[in-house]
């Protein structure tokens, strides 16, 4: 008879994808809105600005815009998916990062799980970590199911909840989080995670409030915000 496997009690560090793992000088969010806009005038039969205006406004109610289509107007979100962030060109606009790669390596495995958490769906994220070359170097992926009847997605309590179960963290005590945004970061500390961090993209300003325990621009600041995780 096999006895139980042990449990996991490593840490979890959970990373958000876009604009956050690559920068926003990419400009692959200004691509993807283009899309989501021409995807609102086409199945709303919309014009440009009433189109834009509402992409806009389910993204702020609902943290995702595909989320307001499916409430509202009965939009098959795996068509949208396949219209608007897997017709992206990732392979184009990202290249892979070293200076990334060679952080990721630097945390201790042996204490940490290292996590992708994003409201994308599984087909983007495996996509972008292709193009940056780190999807050796996570050990799984929470995302917003979009074959799902009601989305679940950043910042509701359910989904950090989701990514938990999904990466066997055991404890709100050893759960690490990075996320560019602020929205996501102020959800995670309220939900009790360890340590939220809130990643700055070099060319914004710093929030008049922060969202979360620490902001960072560059990466390698984890290494003093958190140095228990690393080798």
């Amino acid at each position: 008879m096999t006895g139980q496997q042990p449990i996991d009690e490593r840490a979890v560090f959970f990373f958000d994808i876009d604009n956050c793992l690559y920068p926003r000088s990419y400009k692959i969010h200004d691509i993807m809105a283009k899309l989501i806009d021409d995807y609102f005038m086409d199945k709303l039969d919309l014009p440009f600005e009433e189109a834009s205006t509402l992409h806009q406004r389910y993204y702020k109610e609902y943290g995702l815009a595909i989320e307001g289509l499916v409430r509202h107007h009965e939009i098959d979100p795996l068509e949208y998916n396949s219209k608007v962030d897997d017709a992206l060109p990732i392979a184009e606009v990202i290249k892979p990062d070293p200076k990334l790669r060679s952080f990721l390596q630097s945390i201790d495995k042996s204490k940490v799980k290292l996590w992708l958490f994003t409201n994308a769906y599984k087909t983007h994220a495996a996509r972008v970590i292709k193009a940056l070359g780190v999807e050796d170097l996570f050990d799984g992926v929470t995302f917003c199911d979009y074959g799902e009847p009601v989305l679940i997605c950043k910042p509701k309590p359910e989904m950090f909840e989701r990514a938990m179960r999904d990466a066997g963290a055991i404890s709100k005590d050893k759960c690490y989080f990075i996320d560019d945004s602020p929205v996501n970061i102020k959800g995670a500390k309220e939900f009790g995670w360890k340590v939220t961090i809130q990643y700055i993209d070099p060319l914004d300003k710093s929030p008049a409030t922060p969202a979360g325990h620490f902001e960072i621009r560059e990466f390698d600041e984890i290494k003093t915000i958190a140095p228990e995780i690393f080798q």
